[in-house]
């Protein structure tokens, strides 16, 4: 189960460098095996993805779109209820990432110069979104809203059919509320090169979105550039920064919460309190037995998980920038205090009762966030990852004529003659 260690420079040292190492491994078995799916992909089309949606899971159907007219009749099938919690949590992602919007801009100046950015949404995103066990409707609201609200013209959604070659009716309930255009029965590597190169029954993308298993993950990887991606997503992660105010509990739930993930999820508690760190331990143990992923949750915690008692509460933040995690709950007395110093993280979590699951399911925030450290420098997936800018210069001959000679300096320093004479032949008139 997981370990308490005491903060003296090498033990907190020894296991940071163990959690990079994980997010450094790579498969090489899986990279080959995708590269040649890709490739049958951009062959062969849907008759390849039809292929591997048979070899994967176990049944294809006719027609790999569903009909909007299907669309509504899944959704028919869900718990009322669910439907009411679904349409709630749109609200509040849809009302936060609304302030995310950007608008297109122009300035003149006194010379008859204008300058300015054009702002518009992607033309068409595909949307990758998994089956099975891990069916997550959370996961299309967070994706889907933000690039409805961006202006993309089409979102296309791809998830596997299930055994029986039907869709996840919670997962299309979902695509119903949040506004997605079409919907694609395929999923695995296939799914992610079909949206990329475009078959004859699923339209080519300019970005893919959404989680994924490692197949998935590594099609995305290999074909950026062929098209846009949101990020690299490694396994989940969580860090709390505690005092002796937090509660034991809680702490131990919140854990246990990014553990049940993924036997590679991490989850790290940095206290000041060497009896809190054993309460929540002794807290672990108790909750654990009713948990029903609790093998994925104690090898999570067994490989990747750590209480780390720290001397005092800087030491506790200059660890968490030092990690950037993806999740960051911060259970102190005065939670506030800590945001400005909190640089690396995906979202921060502030105060008792702002639990992790807040964020993944309801309160508005996007749970699509960087891990592996990378929080260092990437951000949560907004609106902003669903444009494209473009900017516009506009100059007069006087304003040209006012500023050639930096231009053409500019040019003959870097010895670009043709540049300088595209400036040169203006003045000549």
């Amino acid at each position: 189960m997981i370990r308490k260690i005491m903060a003296d420079g090498i033990q907190e040292t020894e296991f940071l460098a163990r959690l990079r190492e994980r997010n450094l491994r790579t498969n090489k078995d899986v990279t080959e095996t995708v590269s040649a799916i890709i490739d049958n992909v951009m062959k062969n089309g849907d008759d390849a993805v039809r292929e591997y949606t048979i070899k994967f899971d176990g049944k294809a159907p006719e027609n790999f779109e569903v009909p909007h007219e299907e669309l509504t009749a899944l959704t028919a099938e869900c718990d009322p209820e669910f439907i009411a919690t679904l349409k709630r949590a749109a609200d509040n992602i849809r009302s936060f990432h609304e302030k995310q919007k950007q608008q297109s801009w122009l300035t003149t100046k006194d010379n008859g110069v204008i300058l300015g950015q054009r702002v518009r949404g992607l033309q068409r995103v595909g949307l990758y979104v998994p089956g099975g066990t891990a069916a997550y409707p959370s996961s299309v609201l967070m994706n889907a809203i933000p690039a409805k609200i961006a202006g993309v013209s089409e979102l296309v959604m791809v998830t596997p059919p299930g055994r029986d070659g039907r869709p996840n009716p919670d997962i299309m309930a979902a695509a119903a509320v949040a506004g997605v255009d079409r919907v694609f029965l395929m999923g695995g590597a296939q799914a992610v090169a079909a949206l990329a190169f475009g078959t004859q029954s699923v339209p080519k993308v300019d970005k893919i979105v959404g989680p994924g298993n490692i197949f998935v993950a590594t099609a995305k990887k290999l074909l950026y550039g062929t098209v846009d991606i949101d990020m690299i997503a490694g396994p989940s992660e969580i860090l709390v920064i505690a005092d002796e105010s937090a509660n034991p509990k809680f702490l131990a739930a919140d854990l246990m919460s990014q553990a049940e993930h993924d036997k590679m999820a991490s989850s790290i508690l940095l206290t000041t309190s060497e009896k809190l760190a054993d309460e929540t331990i002794k807290e672990i143990y108790r909750q654990i037995e009713t948990l029903t992923r609790r093998d994925i949750i104690e090898k999570s915690l067994d490989d990747f998980g750590v209480i780390i008692v720290c001397d005092n509460t800087d030491r506790s933040v200059e660890l968490a920038n030092e990690l950037a995690p993806e999740h960051l709950e911060v259970c102190c007395e005065n939670p506030m205090e800590y945001i400005g110093r909190l640089d690396n993280a995906g979202s921060i979590f502030l105060g008792n009762y702002s639990p992790e699951p807040l964020g993944d399911y309801f309160a508005g925030p996007n749970h699509v966030l960087p891990t592996s450290g990378t929080a260092r420098f990437f951000s949560p997936l907004s609106v902003d990852a669903f444009i494209k800018k473009s900017s516009f210069i506009y100059y007069t001959e006087e304003a040209l004529k006012a500023d050639s000679e930096d231009i053409i300096r500019f040019a003959d320093t870097e010895g670009l003659t043709a540049h300088a004479n595209s400036i040169i032949v203006r003045n000549e008139q």
